[in-house]
């Protein structure tokens, strides 16, 4: 049972944003500009990551100190999520709607990626990232 606390509040709600921005670009670039799913979606992180850097370490785990770890393990921690969310997400859509186009494959692994990243991604910044150790 997940226990929702002050700070997982703040993360969600900061990600709520974050998701609103990212996910307008990323669904923008590949039905619109048709930039393919690694470019639309990394494009969504690459701007989403340093809105969410920054909210993040201000408001949601209330950080004031500048470590060149952090930054480090910031980006090493997006990096991660990212490709284990979006090719985790891809196999296993691809797998279960393998008699749908690509197109529906992908905006749906696209969707799935945004809810495995999350996941991750929290994980990472609280315990690691963010940690008051």
């Amino acid at each position: 049972m997940i226990i929702i606390d002050r700070i997982l509040l703040k993360f969600i709600i900061t990600g709520c944003v974050n998701t609103i921005v990212g996910a307008g670009i990323m669904f923008v670039l590949y039905n619109v500009l048709g930039l393919g799913y690694w470019v639309s979606s990394a494009a969504n992180y690459s701007v989403g990551s340093v809105l969410s850097f920054f909210l993040n370490k201000y408001w949601t785990f209330n950080v004031r100190k500048w470590s060149v770890f952090m930054v480090i393990a910031f980006v090493v921690n997006i990096v991660i999520s990212y490709i284990l969310a979006y090719k985790l997400a891809r196999i296993v859509i691809y797998f279960i709607l393998q008699d749908k186009s690509v197109v529906i494959q992908d905006n749906i692994a696209l969707a799935v990626g945004i809810c495995l990243f999350t996941g991750l991604n929290y994980i990472g910044q609280r315990f690691v990232v963010f940690s008051r150790k």
